[in-house]
This record gives structure tokens, C-alpha cells and sequence, in this order.
């Protein structure tokens, strides 16, 4: 039997491209709960949802039955701008670990938001004009979706309104710049323009916010102001659905040369790149047809998985959204500012926290210095300067590896390389200068938070 020479990348052709997103939810025996009114702890339909979020994307968010979703044509030209999107076999590092694994790694930073938030942001930006909204407003941590978001909306006319997280606003501010070159107006949060970051603020003086925060700021000062909607980057189901042609293409990559991975790591944040890649190899082994095991990783600062319930929670901070039943920290949880690694929502996507209850997934919580160690090491031998959230796969990539390295095992490893680190050098200069330390929240920080979960019947 003869074998055919792995190239160092495989792309698809444009027309090898999918053609519909793949709804997970759709081949889940058990389905993520659904979505509650805060105020009545009754699930919340298609009307209730309509004063925030866009239509269309409120039937996707509660569509849990249909597989196939078609990408509109708009859409699929849009992404032509960047994707199909390489796998990249990572020989140069398994030279240098001297491992018998084969490590690949999806790559989705070809495009100037760095990161493969776009996937989401032009199909959301898309629905809400053809809705004819005048524009949409959002959140963002690090500042890859508010930077997404932004080109998405400057490419279709829309206004766009970003509430970044304060401490990623003072250390990124080239990030933000990209944002206001895209014609988005960028607010610290949380801020004193909207009555919930004057309460945050209050509660927390001094605080350097959290995703929690700018969300609860975001969704305010959509539903202040008609004509416009909001709009989340991660976490939602409509966001993984969205994402899942980041797998699609990698699964379409690997077929064309017989690949069969055994271990496919993601990062995990809110859920939106994990849940992009594993989905259509999470659908074989929900239907039995394959088994894989799939890894999530978290920073050891923000451990969702790893150390938070599972519980119906507060998607943000402000308490103004829907309660959604996952991972959580507890909204009031806002990471260590010293948390340069980003990943610092206090839940998990409903979908993969569910998936993840039911054992069909593992998780490992890593500490930022040995991702940024990872980092640096990657970096040095393929070339790419990658992300701080991708840099956590990396590590764990890192770490199957050497297992293999030991036991002698060949498995294949599949990663998402989720974009580039070039807006994060504050964090790199950190990590460099020795002033990067791990801290980790204490058992007695978590339980506090946990305390004030908000009351649901059923729930302990």
C-alpha cells in the first residue's frame, strides 16, 4: 500500500467550501435547556427574544431539530474574502518534540480581525439588515469580535456600537483602533453611559470589567434605541452554528487524504471556536458512527468547566439578559485583571456545557504562564505568532504529543489555531518581563459567587 505525502497545508477549493452550517443540537439526544425569563422562570419563545436579538437569528437560536441550515449566498461570497481556510500539518513541531504524533491545527487567521469571529459576525450583521435595522450593538473581550463585528457592519452599512472590556481597552488599544477604522464606535465598559455600568461601577469601583459587564452594557443600549438589535459573539447557540464550518472544512481537509483523528482540542472561552470545529465529528459520535475525544481548554483563572455548576445562570453581569443553564463562575464572577490569556466569560455555551455534563467531552484548565510558554514555543517553529486563547489548545497539543513521545503511540491531534497574537503584545511583553504570574480563584472566592445564582425551581 502506498501513501500519499501529507501536504504542509490543505486547502479546499472555493467550491469545496460548505454550503450549509451544521446544527449539533439536531443529533443531541438531550437538548440544551432552553432559554428563561429572569423574571417569570418560564422558557422564553420567539416573541420574548425579539426586543434584543434579530429575528432570523432567534429562530436559529431556538431551532434544535434541523441539521442542515443553508448559507445564504451573500454569506458564502463573503467568506470567500478569507476561507476556505488552510489545515496545516504541524511538522516543524513534531520535529522539535521528537514525538511519533501527527499534529494539525486549523488556521483561522487570514483575515485582518485575526481571529475566526468573522464566521459569526457577517452571517449576524447580514440578518439584521436584511431586517432593516440601522445597526447592532455588542461586547468584546480581547477585542476579536468587536474588531469582526466591525468589518462585517462597515462591509453592509450598519452602524456598530462596541462596549469593550475596560482592561482590554487600556491594554490593546491597536485593537480598537482597527474597530474605529471600521467606523465602530468603542466604549470602555463598564462605563458611566448606561445605568447598568453606573451599577457595576458602584458595586466594583476601580473594576477592569469582564465580558459579563460589557454585555449587560451592550444589550441595554440596544433596547434603548430603536432600530437597533444585539448581537453576541460567542456562547449562543446561533454563534456555534455559525462556527461549525470551521470543523466542516477541517473534516472535508482530513477526508481528502483518509485522516482520522483521535483527539481534536479546542479553547474555550464562551464556546464559540470548541464548538465551531468539533461539531461535525461531535454529530459521527452522537451517531455512533465514530468516537473521538475532544478536550476543551480553559484558563485555570476563568475554569467554567473545570470548577463551576451547572446551573441556570445570568448570561451577564447586569442581570438584564435571559438565564441560560450552564458551566458557570456566577455572573458577579469577574476575573484576576492579571488574566492576560483572555477566555474570560463566566459561563459556557449551553450546547457544549450539556455535551460536556453528559461525559462526551473533557476539559483541562491550564495556568496563563504555561500557555504563554506554549506560546513562544509554537511560535518559534511554525511561524505563527498565535492568539493567548489559541495559545491554551497549543499547550494541551504540546502535552498530548509528549504523552505520545512516551508511550510511543502515533495518534493524530487536531487543534483550532483560532488567530493571531499581533494585538496582544502587552500580554507577550508581560509574559517576557517575568510579570505574568498564575493566579488561580479560590475555592472561597467560586462558593461566594455561586451563592448568588439566582433561584430557578429544580435547581439546588
Amino acid at each position: 500500500m502506498t501513501f500519499e505525502k501529507i501536504p504542509y497545508k490543505i486547502y479546499l477549493t472555493e467550491d469545496e467550501m460548505p454550503m450549509n452550517w451544521y446544527n449539533v443540537r439536531a443529533d443531541m439526544k438531550t437538548k440544551p435547556a432552553p432559554l428563561l425569563n429572569p423574571a417569570t422562570g418560564t422558557p422564553m419563545g420567539f416573541d420574548d427574544l425579539r426586543p434584543v436579538f434579530c429575528d432570523e437569528l432567534i429562530r436559529q437560536e431556538l431551532d434544535n431539530d434541523t441539521r442542515e441550515i443553508p448559507i445564504p449566498q451573500e454569506i458564502r461570497d463573503f467568506y470567500k474574502m478569507y476561507r476556505p481556510s488552510p489545515l496545516v500539518r504541524a511538522y516543524c513541531l513534531e520535529e522539535k518534540l521528537q514525538t511519533p504524533a501527527k499534529i494539525y491545527y486549523k488556521f483561522e487567521g487570514n483575515n485582518t480581525s485575526g481571529s475566526h469571529k468573522l464566521n459569526s459576525a457577517i452571517a449576524q450583521a447580514y440578518y439584521a439588515k436584511n431586517q432593516g435595522l440601522k445597526g447592532v450593538t455588542t461586547e468584546t473581550g480581547a477585542g476579536q469580535w468587536g474588531t469582526a463585528l466591525s468589518m462585517a457592519c462597515s462591509y453592509l452599512g450598519l452602524d456598530c456600537q462596541v462596549y469593550m472590556v475596560k482592561v482590554s481597552y487600556e491594554q490593546k488599544p491597536f485593537r480598537r483602533e482597527v474597530m474605529r477604522t471600521y467606523g465602530a464606535a468603542v466604549t470602555p465598559s463598564p462605563s458611566d453611559t448606561t445605568s447598568v455600568g453606573r451599577a457595576i461601577l458602584k458595586e466594583h469601583p476601580g473594576t477592569t470589567g469582564s465580558l459579563g459587564c460589557a454585555i449587560s452594557e451592550a444589550v441595554e443600549a440596544a433596547a434603548s434605541q430603536p432600530g437597533y438589535r444585539y448581537v453576541l459573539g460567542s456562547v449562543l447557540n446561533q454563534v456555534l452554528l455559525h462556527q461549525s464550518i470551521i470543523g466542516l472544512e477541517a473534516k472535508a481537509a482530513l477526508d481528502k487524504y483518509n485522516i482520522v483523528p483521535d483527539i481534536i482540542i479546542g479553547c474555550a472561552g464562551g464556546g464559540s471556536n470548541l464548538g465551531g470545529l468539533i461539531s461535525p465529528f461531535m454529530g459521527e459520535k452522537l451517531r455512533g458512527e465514530r468516537d473521538y475525544q475532544f478536550i476543551a481548554v480553559e484558563p485555570a483563572s476563568c475554569p467554567s468547566f473545570t470548577r463551576g455548576k451547572f446551573a441556570y445562570d445570568f448570561c451577564d453581569t447586569g442581570k438584564v439578559c435571559p438565564l441560560a443553564k450552564m458551566y458557570t463562575l456566577g455572573s458577579n464572577f469577574i476575573p484576576s485583571a492579571n488574566h492576560a490569556g483572555c477566555l474570560r466569560y463566566h459561563g459556557m455555551s449551553p450546547v457544549l456545557s450539556e455535551l460536556y455534563h453528559e461525559g462526551l467531552m473533557e476539559a483541562r484548565a491550564v495556568e496563563q504562564t504555561k500557555v504563554f510558554e506554549a506560546a513562544e514555543q509554537f511560535a518559534r517553529v511554525e511561524g505563527i505568532l498565535p492568539a493567548p486563547e489559541s495559545s491554551h489548545a497549543i499547550r494541551v497539543a504540546i502535552d498530548e504529543a509528549m504523552k505520545c513521545k512516551e508511550t510511543g503511540e502515533e495518534k493524530t491531534i487536531v487543534f483550532g489555531l483560532t488567530g493571531t497574537g499581533y494585538f496582544d503584545m502587552v500580554a507577550y511583553e508581560k509574559f517576557h518581563n517575568g510579570q505574568m504570574t498564575d493566579y488561580i480563584p479560590t475555592d472561597a472566592e467560586l462558593e461566594a459567587s455561586f451563592a448568588q445564582l439566582p433561584k430557578v425551581p429544580g435547581q439546588d
